[in-house]
């Protein structure tokens, strides 16, 4: 029996219609069966590698004809032999971990992706592809306030120290000014199917409490209680039950002129649209007032909001608060309540916070996004995004902006 043999060919040149069909369809003649394809495509030009294995009475054949058609299309090609256990070897590797890093700020500079790539080749990775997610940006140097660029790295192997990884990742994004994911590439990273955002300095680029508080006349006492609590240096609920005592008396009209004038995080309506049209549950999970987080359930179309609820007498509020205060412990326990109840593996959960007690869910979600977060938040987090806007996280989630768009 013939031994077979096994050939990479590596097609470069400038792309056009039909060159891959011409070629794989001198294989298909032949009988030669396809071990690996694949192909990438910078500035209409073509990188295409195509494993097969034939037999050595058709190889020559072959070979031939795939260089008359590569000088037909005007594209180089060249073949290398590739021995029987050389090709075994690679496909033992195949079982490796897989894992997707994903970079992406305002600008992403060569020297951002060396970093990256020095730590992924440390640790003992190899990068299988890299792909660009953002459209491709103007020759302008100026760097606009909203432009966004995002690279992905498909690696494979087994971290030599996982946390440490993460660690030196973070370190490095933090340090240069860009953001960074890191994440297993299994089933559930490529089904996520439920986002749960903290709301105030999330959603919405404020801290209400602190508007209800200027409106009070209070505002000073209240932010400085806040600015504890989000540090994590005193207990939310006692920092809660203290900043809506000192709103008593306020008129409940008040609200409503708040709720108009909300300064919107950058992207909730970018991010809100494609995760409806993707099919994701979304929900607001937040240690402010069910009044604002409704609003923005009507204006954007969140499947789900929890909140706390303030106690209002003869159009006032009382200074008291109604219900269950949903603070860290909570809003983990909601998101797994959520997820229970749309039949969603706790790992396709996400979850999106900036403050100290949105740390228990970012850690109970599959995957636990720090947004502008907080010091203490940002150095407790695996992923975080601080140079852009929320529209960041479908950028982690994998989506294109080809596909978005």
């Amino acid at each position: 029996m013939e031994t077979p043999e096994i050939i990479l060919a590596t097609i470069t040149g400038q792309d056009k219609p039909g060159l891959t069909a011409a070629l794989t369809a001198i294989l298909a003649r032949h009988n030669a069966s396809v071990l690996d394809i694949g192909q990438s495509d910078i500035h209409h030009s073509l990188s295409l590698g195509i494993l097969f294995r034939t037999t050595p009475e058709a190889s020559g054949h072959i070979l031939k004809e795939l260089l008359f058609k590569a000088s037909e299309l005007e594209v180089q090609i060249r073949f290398s032999p590739i021995s029987q256990e050389a090709y075994e070897n690679w496909v033992a590797r195949q079982g490796k971990h897989r894992w997707i890093i994903t970079i992406l700020g305002r600008k992403i500079t060569a020297r951002h992706i060396a970093l990256v790539s020095e730590e992924i080749s440390a640790q003992g990775l190899n990068i299988d592809s890299i792909v660009r997610l953002t459209g491709r940006p103007p020759l302008a140097e100026e760097v606009d306030s909203k432009s966004k660029m995002c690279i992905e790295f498909s690696v494979r192997g087994t971290p030599a120290d996982h946390t440490r990884m993460q660690h030196n990742l973070m370190e490095i994004s933090s340090r240069e000014d860009f953001d960074v994911s890191m994440q297993e590439d299994n089933i559930y990273r490529r089904s996520r199917r439920l986002v749960c955002f903290d709301m105030d300095s999330t959603l919405i680029q404020t801290e209400v409490i602190d508007e209800l508080a200027d409106r009070a006349g209070v505002g000073q006492q209240v932010r400085e209680i806040t600015a504890q609590a989000m540090r994590g240096e005193i207990d939310f609920n006692e920092s809660f039950i203290r900043r809506v005592a000192l709103l008593k008396g306020l008129e409940v009209s008040v609200m409503q002129d708040i709720a108009e004038h909300l300064p919107i995080t950058e992207g909730v309506e970018r991010m809100m649209d494609v995760l409806h049209r993707a099919g994701f549950k979304t929900a607001i999970l937040s240690g402010g007032f069910t009044y604002f987080a409704n609003y923005l359930k009507r204006r954007f179309g969140f499947d789900y909001v929890y909140a706390n609820e303030l106690e209002i007498e003869d159009g006032r509020l009382t200074g008291r608060h109604l219900g269950e205060i949903v603070d860290g412990r909570r809003k983990a326990e909601l998101l797994r309540l959520i997820a229970q109840f749309e039949k969603i593996h706790i790992e396709q959960t996400i979850a999106v916070g900036d403050g100290a007690n949105d740390l228990p869910m970012l850690a109970e979600a599959g995957l636990g996004i720090a947004f502008h977060a907080k010091p203490k938040v940002k150095q407790s987090a695996d992923q975080s995004i601080s140079t852009i806007g929320l529209d960041g996280i479908l950028y982690f989630i994998g989506f294109k902006d080809s596909f978005i768009e």
